[in-house]
């Protein structure tokens, strides 16, 4: 094959890499963020000894994960202006991975939760505590450091699928390497770069959160 990276400058990267970057990092951190905030009450209802609280939280993160994020994103993005009005591309992403990641937060928060043994509970009741006092100031600060390692990966998962909002026509890290490439007539080179791009952003991230999880576990 004869490839040519010629046109790979700084001002290439300027033009055509860094908003993609730039919303790409941004998309990730909010739907983290709001993820893990709505992953945790979803949790917090599955554990429930309520059902009018644990059934629906579990209908939702049972109905998400069982659908493709690419759908849910098109879904999202055709039928809700039906009802609200237009919105843009980039609203309707943040919005859609917001909701969807919330699914898969909420499992992994569950399971931090059940990892506590339930005598810090009985402890933190023995102080005087109740339910939310417990679980604000006792439980989820052990969950969330049980489960750092593991949010943390789903958030690097996160920011792979985060290239799926072409089909959107939002304009992420993918879509400037797809631009650059029509405009340099170089769609496989392009196309190269950007697989090599997610490859260090993603390995180095992982070797961090391996490094993480270690000292975690020297920690207990």
């Amino acid at each position: 094959m004869n490839l040519d990276f010629s046109f790979l400058t700084f001002e290439f990267l300027r033009a055509f890499i860094a908003k993609g970057f730039i919303f790409s990092i941004q998309l990730t951190l909010v739907a983290m963020v709001g993820g893990i905030l709505l992953g945790t009450v979803l949790a917090l209802m599955r554990l429930s000894s309520k059902r009018w609280l644990s059934a629906p939280a579990a209908a939702y993160v049972n109905l998400l994960r069982s659908i493709p994020l690419v759908m849910v994103i098109l879904w999202f993005f055709l039928l809700v202006p039906l009802l609200t009005g237009p919105i843009s591309a980039e609203l309707s992403a943040f919005i859609t991975f917001t909701l969807f990641e919330a699914a898969y937060y909420a499992e992994i928060m569950r399971a931090g939760v059940q990892s506590v043994p339930k005598g810090q509970t009985y402890a933190a009741y023995a102080l005087g505590m109740n339910y939310r006092q417990a679980m604000a100031l006792v439980v989820l600060p052990q969950a969330f450091r049980n489960m750092l390692p593991v949010l943390l990966t789903q958030t690097i998962i996160l920011f792979q699928d985060t290239s799926l909002v072409y089909a959107i026509g939002a304009y992420d890290l993918l879509k400037g390497f797809e631009v650059a490439g029509r405009n340099f007539n170089r769609p496989v080179e392009t196309y190269l770069l950007a697989a090599g791009l997610y490859f260090v952003i993603c390995f180095s991230l992982s070797m961090l959160v391996r490094r993480l999880q270690r000292r975690i576990q020297i920690i207990r």
